[in-house]
């Protein structure tokens, strides 16, 4: 069966943070995992590669982004958006 978004971005975010996916929850933010503003960026170039997708996000002024990066989960809801509009 094919890993889920969720799943592939759990591990991504985890591979960022040094953390094995089990210790990531959707209700953790970056800075609860450790993540600074370079493996925000190295995540996110991770998530566009993982899924072929463009990521809506300025790292020089994150607050100014489309893409809501305040917890796991808004995240992973950010890419399967990103993933369904692509299919679309």
């Amino acid at each position: 069966m094919a890993e889920s978004v969720k799943d592939k971005v759990i591990g991504i975010i985890a591979e960022q943070a040094v953390l094995e996916p089990s210790d990531v929850s959707m209700d953790s933010t970056l800075e609860d995992l450790g993540i600074d503003s370079l493996g925000l960026v190295e995540a996110i170039f991770a998530i566009e590669e993982a899924f072929d997708i463009q990521v809506p996000f300025n790292a020089n002024d994150p607050s100014e982004s489309e893409f809501d990066i305040s917890s796991v989960a808004a995240i992973v809801k950010a890419v399967e958006g990103l993933v369904a509009d692509q299919k679309a």
